[in-house]
């Protein structure tokens, strides 16, 4: 796909950087769009206790992505892209660990097998951008504002030639980035309880570039 392709792909879906202001407005929208997955019903399993928890854990999230690489958003703010630069799993902020026993309590175990296994998959080596999160709000998902932010951020990395890298959190969600470009990176990543994630890396298009 051309630039000019994905221009036309995003038409009537605005991008826009997000800022501090954003940061708890986007972790809430992070917090419902990922309410239900099959990773996070694994993370807390008990639904009150992640309703609870979620937003304050996504935040640790997105003021990562704030201060060290860039997100992305929409006007209306109702979705997120969080990019991270980099050449390897790279190293949380030094509050991190305290401030993610805090806000999981009893749930810690779950939350440090997760990281562990996510920074295990993790490739090195390489400088690319890793989408650690892309959330659309519930009740604006399936009308391409999740393709927006992707097409929005592919055509600058295409233009610089960066690769991307992402953990689909499930089947679907692989086969949605299977058609943006990106392709399996090793086998997936095994939890617990059959939850699987999906490493999946994406090379720059050449053709963008050499426009």
């Amino acid at each position: 796909m051309t630039i000019r392709d994905q221009q036309a792909a995003t038409a009537g879906h605005q991008v826009v950087r997000a800022d501090h202001a954003d940061i708890g407005l986007l972790s809430q929208v992070i917090a419902e769009a990922f309410f239900s997955l099959a990773v996070c019903r694994w993370l807390i399993p008990d639904g009150a206790a992640r309703r609870a928890a979620f937003p304050g854990y996504f935040q640790l999230y997105v003021e990562h992505a704030i201060a060290d690489g860039i997100v992305e958003t929409t006007p209306g703010r109702d979705a997120a892209a969080l990019w991270i630069p980099g050449d390897g799993p790279g190293e949380p902020p030094e509050e991190y660990a305290g401030q993610l026993a805090a806000l999981t309590g009893p749930h810690l175990g779950n939350f440090l097998a997760f990281d562990e296994q996510l920074g295990r998959h993790h490739p090195s080596g390489t400088f690319h951008e890793h989408l650690a999160i892309l959330a659309v709000r519930p009740d604006r998902q399936g009308q391409g504002t999740g393709t927006a932010l992707l097409h929005a951020r592919h055509a600058v990395l295409d233009d610089q030639g960066i690769p991307a890298y992402l953990e689909a959190s499930d089947e679907r969600t692989r086969r949605l980035y299977l058609a943006h470009g990106y392709t399996d990176h090793g086998g997936p990543i095994e939890l617990a309880d059959g939850v699987r994630m999906y490493p999946m890396w994406r090379e720059p298009r050449t053709c963008a570039r050499a426009r």
